[in-house]
């Protein structure tokens, strides 16, 4: 059932998006091959900061909303129009991560974690939700972080960590969703040594944490609610990044494979080769495998791979996918039923089945692109909500909707803003 109710919310909204295609007289789905019209703007485009000035209105269904890092700050679209609704200054290199309650986005701007609002929310009423919409505000709520760093949403709970203090923040996910006027109480644990680290807090409130120094990384320790370590490795070198697969099994990259972590067991996964580097990783709570990427050349200064790792987690078998093209760290994503999505320099989603460890579709969305040496330049991105997939392609300042469920490019649309990394809300 599950399912068959996100493939029937994808078809609805790229039926409502057809239906607004056609009733401004165009003929004919938008294609990547078509010559994109720039975003339309809404009559008002929210700039709120602090606390939102619009009124709050009750909506049919959910308002599904897209945020976009520029040079200079975000802008805030509808998921299924693309048009701008917000946009809000931002000074420095700014990062986008999700809260966890489909409303709010972490954004990382400076020495602080701050909170942006979307602006669409769904409230639980018995066997149904309230849907609900307000203007997007960027808000003055602030985390104090030294080098603010990974975001993890896991079992209900938002973690911060800040990789130049090693302070670990934690909250409940749910916390915000009727709207934020002041910051939720939040646990505050410190990490002995800090390091670019990330960390999962589980249901029973324990802490899963990466261990290492500005130096080096070595592998993941687990402590109970009390801070009481329960187990550890150091079996992980250069541990990087983290995701979570169906039963709530989590997953930490290292240089030499992967380390899985199931209740308070620790296993090591090795990769087929002495250095095989799966540094970034996406998960899905559909599926039992975890998609990564895969680097063998320790010297490179940027390696441009042509493999990703499917893992299963059920038995910590690990397979690599030759892909026709090479990848970048923002090219890995999961679909609403757990396939693996991997947007290839040549121009193209890949998508894969994870269980047979092969490539299933190619969808042409892009014109051919190569990965940036700075992993802060703008590059093509992939980003999923629910069974829509939207891509940018920043040489273009153009951004792409594509449905997974038909393999269509069902909208595209030329951004006012050079874009960086997006990231969205369901609403």
């Amino acid at each position: 059932m599950r399912m068959m109710h996100r493939h029937t919310r994808i078809l609805s909204a790229a039926t409502l998006l057809a239906f607004t295609v056609a009733a401004c007289g165009t003929e004919g789905t938008p294609t990547s091959s078509a010559s994109p019209s720039p975003i339309p703007r809404a009559e008002h485009v929210s700039t709120a900061v602090g606390e939102p000035s619009g009124a709050t209105v009750e909506e049919s269904g959910r308002t599904p909303r897209l945020a976009i890092t520029h040079e200079g700050g975000v802008i805030v679209l509808d998921a299924v129009t693309l048009t701008q609704v917000g946009e809000f200054p931002l000074e420095g290199f700014t990062r986008l991560n999700p809260v966890g309650d489909e409303r709010h986005l972490m954004v990382t701007e400076g020495d602080t974690f701050r909170l942006l609002d979307l602006g669409g929310y769904s409230l639980p009423h018995g066997d149904h939700a309230h849907h609900h919409s307000t203007e997007p505000t960027l808000t003055d709520l602030t985390w104090p972080s030294k080098h603010p760093g990974h975001v993890v949403v896991h079992d209900g709970r938002t973690v911060m960590y800040g990789d130049g203090d090693g302070k670990v923040r934690s909250f409940d996910s749910d916390a915000l969703r009727e709207g934020a006027t002041e910051l939720p109480p939040t646990d505050t644990r410190t990490e002995r040594t800090p390091h670019h680290g990330v960390a999962v807090e589980r249901e029973d409130g324990s802490v899963v944490a990466t261990v290492g120094t500005e130096d080096e990384r070595s592998g993941i320790v687990i402590r109970d609610a009390k801070g009481a370590k329960l187990a550890s490795s150091d079996d992980c070198p250069g541990v990087h990044g983290e995701a979570a697969a169906q039963g709530g099994v989590l997953v930490f990259g290292c240089e030499d494979g992967l380390l899985l972590v199931k209740d308070d067991e620790i296993t090591k996964v090795d990769a087929p080769d002495g250095y095989g580097r799966i540094g970034n990783q996406a998960g899905s709570d559909e599926s039992p495998f975890v998609l990564g990427d895969y680097k063998t050349d320790p010297d490179a200064e940027l390696e441009r791979p042509t493999r990703v790792s499917v893992t299963d987690t059920r038995d910590g078998s690990l397979q690599l996918v030759d892909l026709p093209a090479s990848y970048s760290f923002r090219s890995l994503a999961r679909g609403a039923d757990g396939e693996g999505v991997v947007l290839g320099t040549d121009g193209r989603l890949h998508v894969i089945d994870m269980a047979k460890g092969e490539v299933a579709d190619s969808i042409d969305v892009i014109g051919e692109w190569e990965e940036p040496l700075e992993w802060q330049e703008p590059r093509p991105t992939v980003h999923v909500q629910d069974g829509t997939v939207y891509v940018t392609e920043p040489s273009t300042k153009t951004l792409h909707m594509v449905d997974l469920h038909s393999g269509e490019v069902v909208n595209s649309g030329v951004l006012p803003v050079v874009p960086n990394e997006i990231e969205g809300t369901l609403g």
